[in-house]
């Protein structure tokens, strides 16, 4: 069993900081790329950030110089500082990571998301 947990959302006001975290646990043998997406209400679920086990980032355009996502391998933990917070980045913060347990291929597993909102 494999379980992927978000952690680490709220409200804050515009132009404030805020830090989400997410934690693979359970029969894990190697996670590969990390990473968050965000939906906003009646909207589609678009990419905000990965990383890959080595390290390279990925952003979406509008996170770009704002965002930061970091992990801990050694926790098995993805985090995302996020900074200069607008209004338009409140949304639910979906957590994925492609995870092998034992033989066969990586599959991506999702947390149950975390709501962030920003107040004007």
């Amino acid at each position: 069993q494999v379980q992927v947990v978000e952690s680490g959302g709220g409200l804050v006001q515009a132009g404030g900081s805020l830090r989400v975290s997410c934690a693979a646990s359970g029969t894990i043998f190697s996670i590969g790329a990390m990473g968050w997406y965000r939906q906003a209400p009646g909207k589609q679920r678009d990419l905000v950030a990965t990383i890959t086990s080595g390290g390279s980032t990925h952003y979406a355009d509008s996170v770009k110089g704002r965002f930061t996502i970091s992990r801990d391998n050694a926790r098995n933990t993805v985090y995302l500082q996020m900074n200069s917070l607008k209004p338009e980045d409140t949304a639910g913060y979906y957590c994925y990571a492609d995870i092998r347990s034992r033989i066969g291929p990586y599959i991506a597993y999702w947390g149950q998301g975390t709501q962030v909102t920003v107040s004007s």
